[in-house]
């Protein structure tokens, strides 16, 4: 079978932050608390997370970060000798470092969570004024992912203007047709946000992990919800940063009565968003961050295929992978999913420097910000898989036909230039693994209210 030429880049962003081992050079993938636990938590939550991702199988498939979210620490003060954050006794007897000890016997890594000010989200203790000793502690206590919230700022700290999410008025994302809607106290045309104050906090995070002993590299992730045009200045920060607002709303201390909602509706809402980012601000060393997985979990409120979705938009656009639900407890439908080979090859390609994204709206007129209907084609080529990832979505609320031709997807336009039918290749199902041999002009798939298509398209033949 005749390779399909695809274009490859090794060349990371410009002016990325660039990590010893290659920490942050593609997306993380692992499991995270908050989604599933919020504030309930302790030492043995989090150790049972990490067996379960070395019982599942997952980090067979490079599943690695256990990471610690919000309420970890003593919430009324810190250490007053040391300044240091004090880790709850009772929720973790044996410390932070402890449970690090153990999630790294395991051969996994483990992650701790902070905010950009005075308290993170759920009102703890942060980092605004403390960061070389809580960088340093976070060292000492054998830290690999550090992911760093935008609660509890002080107004001396606060942004003198706002950004759309992506930046329209200033320029700074391609936003479409004009002006962000309620958009408050807007920036100058050209107002450089490199030298904003959330630029400032956040960056004087990266200085204090950059000078610990590189023994042990902290992945750095910066949580600020999009704002301050963060596309614009966070690749030299952070390995990987947020574009929007959580993807479920954040209750901070929860009893076991609440029940966690996971829905569709925001998980297409970020994907809207994500899809005017991708293009222009993702690759090695830098990768926007559309939020934890929500695969699993909403008691019912997700289907299975609105699941599907889910994870191969989250897969395609290359954020990092942060399972958020309770793996002792997982359907096998949902445990299917996060073990995709096809995603996850895609996903973690250590030679393609870019995700997938759209090549035409469907739904909608190409570039059209819709929440509830986001782009529905996407592409993007992968030495991995050795063809091309082309993703179709069914962004309606009814069973649909959606069709993958061939001459509209930019990496196989260039192959059938000169054939007036067009070539034809061959293509694999990327969910079932099944071979549809080789397909002319493009094909089409129905698909579920919500669902996703996900082929490789390979050789042409």
């Amino acid at each position: 079978m005749e390779k399909l030429l695809v274009f490859i880049s090794l060349i990371y962003q410009a002016n990325a932050l660039v990590r010893p081992d290659g920490v942050g050079r593609l997306p993380a993938l692992g499991w995270s608390s908050w989604n599933a636990y919020e504030c309930d938590i302790n030492a043995s939550v989090i150790l049972s997370a990490a067996e379960q991702v070395v019982e599942l199988g997952l980090k067979d498939l490079s599943y690695e970060y256990i990471n610690i979210d919000d309420c970890w620490s003593v919430k009324t003060h810190r250490d007053p000798t040391t300044n240091r954050m004090i880790p709850d006794p009772e929720r973790f007897p044996g410390g932070i470092a402890g449970v690090a000890s153990q999630i790294h016997d395991l051969g996994l890594k483990v992650g701790i969570y902070s905010s950009a000010g005075e308290t993170t989200c759920a009102g703890y203790p942060a980092s605004l004024g403390y960061e070389d000793i809580d960088a340093e502690t976070f060292a000492e206590w054998g830290i690999d992912y550090l992911k760093y919230d935008d609660c509890g700022v002080p107004s001396t700290w606060a942004d003198p203007y706002t950004s759309c999410i992506p930046d329209t008025a200033n320029n700074a994302g391609p936003f479409p047709n004009g002006t962000c809607p309620n958009l408050a106290n807007p920036a100058p045309k050209g107002y450089n946000w490199d030298s904003s104050p959330s630029a400032t906090r956040f960056r004087r995070m990266r200085d204090a992990l950059e000078a610990q002993n590189q023994d042990r590299v902290i992945l750095y992730s910066l949580c600020n919800w999009g704002n301050a045009a963060v596309n614009t200045w966070a690749a030299d920060v952070g390995n990987s940063w947020r574009v929007s607002g959580d993807i479920s709303p954040g209750r901070g201390e929860v009893g076991a009565e609440r029940v966690r909602i996971a829905t569709w509706e925001r998980i297409a809402e970020i994907a809207n968003e994500m899809s005017f980012l991708v293009r222009d601000y993702a690759g090695f060393w830098g990768w926007p961050d559309a939020d934890m997985l929500e695969v699993g979990n909403g008691e019912g409120d997700m289907t299975v295929a609105e699941n599907r979705a889910h994870f191969a938009l989250w897969a395609g656009m290359r954020s990092p992978l942060l399972i958020g639900t309770r793996l002792e407890t997982i359907k096998e439908e949902h445990l299917a999913i996060l073990k995709n080979p096809t995603l996850l090859t895609f996903h973690q390609d250590p030679h393609t420097n870019r995700p997938a994204y759209p090549y035409k709206w469907g739904h909608n007129a190409d570039y059209t910000f819709d929440a509830a209907h986001p782009a529905e084609y996407w592409s993007g080529p992968s030495a991995a898989l050795d063809g091309t990832l082309v993703l179709m979505l069914n962004s309606e609320n009814v069973t649909s036909t959606r069709t993958a031709v061939w001459g509209e997807v930019p990496e196989l336009r260039d192959a059938q230039r000169g054939h007036e039918e067009g070539y034809a290749f061959e293509v694999v199902d990327g969910w079932t693994g099944e071979e549809f041999g080789c397909v002319e002009g493009g094909l089409e798939v129905e698909l579920e209210a919500h669902d996703m298509a996900v082929l490789v398209v390979g050789g042409a033949c």
